[in-house]
């Protein structure tokens, strides 16, 4: 495989499994150093397992086995002292960052008007405040060096209403203006940002919301999803592909935009 990342570094969230995983691997075989970051313990809400320490440690054993390098933090995107930490250790361990990928978050189901407070401000605040915080203490390093790519991963629910995920929806929409708002203010440092807008992946998050919800995570997937092409959902790797393809020169005039990965549902 082609190590088109050699002396590139990508800092990724929620990466100890799921999606974040996938592209933490995707990007360390093609040479790239790696900063996994994960909050790597439960949490009040939503009441499903995040990731793990061991699963980071796992990460970071892979990625070795591939040829690269990878450090892991354990910490709450929420939290501005341990993401500016995060992101100190990693420049003074590798010198620079060139991708950004903000993919930690969370979804859980509710009406609109039996939300209670708190469920609607985790949501804001892990999958949208969470991904401006990373991004504020990233972006004066590749304001430094003059170039990086700012991924922020939404979903098909940041172009779309979906039914009792309105706090899910807001945020993946709020996380969609603040990827085009960062295209213009960085256009001018070399700096790209693109949105990422999968239909349901399959990850551990699905199985989670599927307990909650008394089904099976098939009957999750069709219920959020419902795509065009005859699969249920799309795989880990598939957005992690994604992700290669948006960080590397193929894409160097790709801003701005909304990338969309959802097996034809948006066209329904």
């Amino acid at each position: 495989m082609e190590r088109e990342f050699e002396n590139k570094v990508a800092f990724i969230t929620g990466a100890a499994h799921g999606q974040g995983r996938a592209t933490a691997l995707a990007l360390a075989r093609r040479g790239a150093r790696i900063a996994a970051f994960d909050v790597a313990k439960p949490l009040a809400y939503p009441e499903y397992a995040m990731g793990s320490n061991a699963e980071l440690e796992t990460l970071a054993a892979e990625c070795a086995a591939a040829g690269s390098e990878c450090v892991a933090f354990q910490g709450d995107v929420r939290d501005a002292a341990a993401v500016e930490a995060a992101v100190a250790a990693t420049l003074e361990r590798f010198g620079r960052i060139d991708i950004l990928f903000n993919n930690a978050g969370i979804c859980a189901y509710g009406l609109a008007h039996e939300l209670s407070e708190d469920a609607w401000d985790a949501m804001l605040d892990i999958n949208l405040k969470g991904a401006w915080l990373v991004s504020k203490y990233v972006i004066p390093a590749m304001i430094a060096q003059r170039s990086g790519v700012i991924l922020n991963n939404s979903s098909i629910a940041g172009l779309r209403g979906m039914n009792r995920l309105s706090h899910y929806a807001a945020s993946k929409w709020g996380l969609t203006g603040l990827t085009k708002s960062l295209a213009l203010e960085l256009a001018q440092y070399g700096i790209r940002a693109i949105s990422i807008h999968p239909t349901g992946v399959n990850t551990p998050m699905n199985d989670g919301l599927a307990a909650i919800e008394g089904a099976t995570p098939l009957e999750i997937a069709e219920r959020s999803a419902g795509n065009l092409l005859p699969v249920p959902w799309i795989e880990p790797e598939d957005v992690a592909e994604a992700v290669v393809y948006l960080a590397s020169e193929r894409a160097r005039f790709i801003t701005g935009s909304e990338f969309v990965i959802d097996a034809g549902l948006l066209t329904r």
